[in-house]
């Protein structure tokens, strides 16, 4: 077997080829343009576009990082679900300050995003919750994410309980699922470039407005 490092130098990164992005195509607002490079994702076939990872920290400042599903975008806020149980949730209570991360190889893009995540109304979780599949809210009623598994079997008597609670009664909610808002106070779009003079834009807030500069790669 070859060793780690020989495997890895002979992975090509940014072989392309790779959209344009010039400065001219700068939006006012990290949103907007964050709605354009998403549709153009999906345009090109990205898998699981909407697939990103939240960055967290916990109460001893030690970093977590995990891959999720984004569920919403409006103007500077970004949207997740998450169980409060979970150990993202026990974070997320002790320190709001998130990271949200996309990366999307197959055009070389990345967007970068730092805010604060805020829980939203209970309204909000509900109609959140129940339009998951029933196998997903069945699986986030159990309450245990995260937690110790003793054996699989646990697991499948505890999900099969779990699936004759949302058969019987399709509207139960459960009480630690949330929605959470990332209101951004800093966003970084990344085109990538095979000579690795790759466009970089970051946008940073200012009050209730933007500002925006380029950066070196």
């Amino acid at each position: 077997m070859k060793k780690a490092k020989d495997l890895l130098s002979n992975l090509k990164s940014l072989a392309g080829p790779l959209p344009d992005f010039h400065p001219d195509e700068i939006t006012n607002n990290p949103s907007d343009l964050f709605l354009q490079w998403l549709n153009m994702a999906i345009e090109e076939g990205v898998h699981e576009p909407h697939a990103m990872t939240l960055s967290t920290v916990d109460a001893d400042g030690a970093p977590d990082a995990r891959v999720l599903i984004l569920k919403d975008v409006t103007r500077d806020r970004w949207y997740f679900a998450t169980s409060l149980a979970s150990r993202k949730g026990e974070q997320l209570h002790v320190n709001q300050n998130v990271a949200l991360t996309f990366h999307w190889s197959e055009i070389g893009r990345q967007v970068r995003i730092r805010g604060v995540a805020s829980e939203m109304t209970k309204e909000r979780n509900t109609e959140d919750f129940l339009k998951r599949s029933s196998a997903a809210q069945a699986m986030a009623l159990i309450g245990k994410q995260s937690k110790t598994l003793d054996n699989q079997e646990d697991l499948e008597r505890e999900l099969n309980k779990s699936k004759d609670l949302v058969n019987q009664t399709p509207k139960t909610i459960s009480p630690n699922w949330k929605l959470f808002a990332v209101v951004a106070d800093e966003v970084e779009f990344w085109q990538g470039d095979p000579d690795r003079k790759h466009m970089r834009v970051q946008y940073q807030r200012n009050g209730e407005r933007w500002r925006h500069r380029l950066l070196w790669p």
